[in-house]
């Protein structure tokens, strides 16, 4: 079965380069320029400096022709996600398709498999997620991933497609719940990233995990999850991850909140969006989320580093 891979980011390109070990692959890349140079150069010199591409792997913009693949994984963006499929429903419809985003939209508080249905219902549909640098990815480094599939055949095959020398899928029928722990772990990353931007410690750090982890959970169970899954590679193990590496986005955009640093506008964060996203979902379900609050408001600007952190501690003393 032939793979393409749609969204040449770091980790759209990563994920190529990884999946063409096991044969060809195709990558395609939306800006004509783009996919020339890194066909000639053998290098995504804008996205991912200093990683190889296999020749097994052929950059290209013809969509038409990346569509051809039986399973597609669609590096886009979350809050591009809708607009991209539905532009092209007609090449994507009888595909596989595998999201590779993190998030919530906006616009209407859904994950990126619920998005998948909406614009394609007919189709069958993925989502891989979990703890990854593209970076790592690109080298070869040993990485886990969650692959959550509704359907326990199609996921099995898909698992058996995309599993490669280093990268490692695990399965889970339980799409609710790896949606909402890549989403919301972003989410918890800013929040982290500004207490350790303005030299709030490590000990504060720990603290913010373990209660955004329960946020997390009181958002999956409200949602239908399993418990569980929040707890594996997909909830967990992606919350530890972004909120300790400067190679996450949503770290470093809060590592420059806490700083009170200007961030680069034209870096996609998907938790800037998502917090925005969940804390309105959390509104209307009357669920508790005060981290998630707190970062909506360091975002729009409403609260300085010092008024969040008097916030949380002046919270009422309970029970963990």
């Amino acid at each position: 079965m032939s793979v393409s891979v749609l969204g040449s980011g770091a980790f759209g390109t990563a994920l190529a380069i990884s999946l063409a070990g096991n044969g060809p692959v195709t990558l395609w890349a939306r800006d004509a320029d783009q996919a020339r140079d890194m066909q000639e150069a053998r290098r995504n010199t804008r996205r991912l400096p200093g990683a190889d591409l296999p020749e097994t792997l052929t950059v290209t913009s013809d969509l038409e022709r990346a569509a051809q693949a039986d399973t597609i994984l669609l590096a886009v963006p979350m809050q591009t996600l809708r607009s991209f499929v539905s532009a092209h429903a007609d090449l994507l419809r009888n595909r596989a398709l595998v999201a590779c985003c993190k998030g919530i939209e906006l616009e209407t508080g859904q994950g990126p498999l619920v998005v998948l249905h909406a614009c394609l219902p007919k189709a069958r549909t993925a989502l891989l997620t979990g703890p990854s640098f593209a970076a790592d990815i690109a080298k070869g480094l040993p990485t886990a991933l969650t692959l959550a599939c509704r359907d326990p055949e199609t996921g099995a095959e898909l698992q058996q497609q995309l599993t490669t020398k280093n990268l490692r899928l695990y399965r889970t029928t339980d799409t609710n719940g790896a949606e909402i722990g890549g989403a919301l772990k972003n989410v918890m990353a800013i929040a982290c990233g500004a207490v350790i931007g303005a030299g709030l410690g490590d000990s504060a750090r720990a603290a913010l995990m373990t209660r955004g982890y329960a946020e997390m959970q009181r958002m999956a169970l409200a949602s239908g999850a399993q418990p569980d899954t929040l707890a594996g590679l997909s909830g967990f193990g992606d919350l530890t991850l972004t909120c300790s590496s400067e190679l996450s986005r949503n770290y470093r955009l809060g590592l420059a909140i806490g700083r009170n640093e200007t961030f680069d506008p034209s870096i996609t964060v998907e938790g800037a969006a998502t917090a925005r996203a969940v804390h309105a979902e959390a509104q209307t379900r009357n669920l508790d989320m005060p981290i998630t609050a707190i970062v909506v408001a360091l975002l729009d600007q409403r609260l300085t580093i010092a008024d969040a952190t008097a916030q949380l501690l002046a919270r009422p003393l309970k029970e963990e």
